[in-house]
């Protein structure tokens, strides 16, 4: 059985770069959110093993759905990306609850598969 992703972008274009990633490595996208209120209803409706959560988004950020997800502790796994360094976030990634962040440029399969493992 294979690992079930939901990808968090507003951009569409990203969305199927990412699931066509994955996809190709073994992992099962089950849906795509553009925004933070849609993320949170995804996630309750499909139920995925990991959330790929931008932290840029349209109506808010992704360490608040981080937040919101984790809170309860029964969340998926969840892992931020990013077009930018995880540097520029400092203590935000870690105090969110996910585990872990990767840069967009360095998403793949491998990566995503080594913070959910």
């Amino acid at each position: 059985m294979s690992t079930t992703v939901l990808i968090v972008d507003d951009h569409p274009s990203f969305r199927a770069s990412a699931r066509a990633i994955f996809e190709a490595d073994g992992f099962e996208v089950i849906g795509e959110a553009a925004d933070g209120a849609s993320a949170i209803e995804h996630v309750h409706r499909l139920g995925p093993d990991v959330v790929l959560l931008d932290v840029q988004l349209p109506d808010t950020d992704g360490f608040a759905v981080a937040a919101a997800l984790t809170r309860n502790g029964s969340s998926p796994a969840i892992v931020l990306v990013s077009s930018r360094d995880a540097c520029d976030y400092g203590g935000l990634i870690a105090e969110s609850g996910a585990r872990g962040f990767i840069a967009k440029t360095e998403l793949s399969g491998a990566a995503l598969a080594a913070l959910v493992a």
